[in-house]
């Protein structure tokens, strides 16, 4: 992706989708095991240290021992991590800051293919 995403400065929460975003989709389950998409641990290693990232998956509980354990040795990062979502669209809804500022941002990105935008940061 050519594109930039110009950001503010202040600490960010970022929305990761599972399989198909971070991770091939339903990989554990056609390949029998979970592979990282080309990237994914990169980009999630440059984010601040003070951003916080939480995934979401529609994987049922009975997979989360065997993903946590993939995502801790993948060198995956992540701060909380959500089981048993809806397969349906993720709706994020939040309130403007009195500035102007934006506070949601939206990307859709092509299933197993890690690709985001280059992040700037404004100054």
């Amino acid at each position: 992706m050519e594109e930039k995403l110009i950001l503010s400065t202040l600490p960010k929460t970022w929305v990761f989708d599972l399989d198909g975003t971070l991770l091939k989709h339903n990989g554990y389950k056609t390949d029998g095991r979970d592979t990282v998409l080309d990237g994914a641990a990169q980009y999630l290693q440059k984010l601040p240290k003070d951003d916080k990232i939480i995934l979401l998956t529609a994987r049922t509980e009975a997979y989360r021992q065997m993903t946590t354990d993939f995502l801790h040795a993948a060198g995956i990062r992540y701060d909380a991590i959500l089981f048993d979502m809806p397969m349906g669209e993720r709706i994020l809804v939040n309130d403007k800051k009195p500035s102007g500022l934006a506070t949601a941002v939206a990307l859709n990105v092509e299933r197993d293919r890690f690709a985001l935008p280059e992040i700037v940061r404004e100054k």
